[in-house]
Protein backbone atom coordinates (compact mmCIF):
# COMPACT_ATOMS: atom_id res chain seq x y z
CA UNK A 1 0.00 0.00 0.00
CA UNK A 2 0.83 3.33 -0.68
CA UNK A 3 2.48 5.43 2.57
CA UNK A 4 0.41 8.25 1.45
CA UNK A 5 -2.63 6.98 0.93
CA UNK A 6 -3.78 8.34 -2.24
CA UNK A 7 -7.08 7.83 -3.71
CA UNK A 8 -7.74 5.33 -1.23
CA UNK A 9 -11.40 6.63 -0.06
CA UNK A 10 -15.08 5.51 -0.80
CA UNK A 11 -15.07 9.11 -3.02
CA UNK A 12 -11.92 7.89 -5.53
CA UNK A 13 -13.04 4.21 -5.46
CA UNK A 14 -17.04 5.06 -6.98
CA UNK A 15 -15.95 7.57 -9.13
CA UNK A 16 -13.10 5.08 -10.87
CA UNK A 17 -15.65 2.01 -10.66
CA UNK A 18 -17.94 3.99 -12.89
CA UNK A 19 -16.04 5.66 -14.98
CA UNK A 20 -14.45 2.33 -15.84
CA UNK A 21 -17.62 0.83 -16.55
CA UNK A 22 -18.21 3.40 -19.12
CA UNK A 23 -15.02 2.95 -20.85
CA UNK A 24 -15.99 -1.12 -21.15
CA UNK A 25 -19.51 -0.16 -22.63
CA UNK A 26 -17.61 2.36 -25.13
CA UNK A 27 -15.21 0.20 -26.05
CA UNK A 28 -17.95 -2.34 -26.91
CA UNK A 29 -20.34 0.06 -28.53
CA UNK A 30 -17.63 1.08 -30.71
CA UNK A 31 -16.38 -2.03 -32.03
CA UNK A 32 -20.14 -2.86 -32.56
CA UNK A 33 -20.67 0.15 -34.44
CA UNK A 34 -23.20 1.88 -32.05
CA UNK A 35 -22.95 5.61 -31.86
CA UNK A 36 -25.26 5.91 -29.38
CA UNK A 37 -23.80 3.13 -27.12
CA UNK A 38 -20.94 4.73 -27.28
CA UNK A 39 -22.07 8.12 -26.23
CA UNK A 40 -23.88 6.35 -23.27
CA UNK A 41 -20.31 4.91 -22.58
CA UNK A 42 -18.69 8.27 -22.66
CA UNK A 43 -21.45 9.89 -20.42
CA UNK A 44 -20.80 7.35 -18.00
CA UNK A 45 -17.13 8.26 -18.22
CA UNK A 46 -18.12 11.71 -17.23
CA UNK A 47 -20.25 10.68 -14.69
CA UNK A 48 -17.87 9.26 -12.67
CA UNK A 49 -16.01 12.28 -12.52
CA UNK A 50 -18.83 14.36 -11.23
CA UNK A 51 -19.77 11.41 -8.77
CA UNK A 52 -16.29 11.44 -7.20
CA UNK A 53 -16.28 15.29 -6.75
CA UNK A 54 -20.02 15.23 -5.30
CA UNK A 55 -18.77 12.59 -2.57
CA UNK A 56 -15.40 14.52 -2.05
CA UNK A 57 -17.33 17.65 -1.46
CA UNK A 58 -19.54 15.42 0.87
CA UNK A 59 -16.77 14.30 3.19
CA UNK A 60 -16.05 10.62 1.41
CA UNK A 61 -12.69 11.95 -0.22
CA UNK A 62 -9.36 12.81 0.86
CA UNK A 63 -8.77 15.71 3.07
CA UNK A 64 -6.49 18.24 1.35
CA UNK A 65 -2.69 18.50 2.46
CA UNK A 66 -2.20 21.84 4.01
CA UNK A 67 1.16 22.89 2.92
CA UNK A 68 3.88 23.44 6.13
CA UNK A 69 5.31 26.59 6.88
CA UNK A 70 8.70 26.68 5.66
CA UNK A 71 10.95 28.52 8.56
CA UNK A 72 13.39 31.36 6.45
CA UNK A 73 16.66 30.36 5.77
CA UNK A 74 19.53 30.51 8.35
CA UNK A 75 23.27 31.61 7.83
CA UNK A 76 25.21 29.02 10.14
CA UNK A 77 28.97 30.12 10.00
CA UNK A 78 31.33 27.47 9.24
CA UNK A 79 33.76 25.44 11.34
CA UNK A 80 37.42 25.68 10.83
Amino acid sequence: MSSSGHGHTPAAWTGVIIAFIGFCAAGVFIVMANVAGFWAGMVLIGAGAVVGGLMRAAGMGQEPKRSAKVAPATVQPQEG
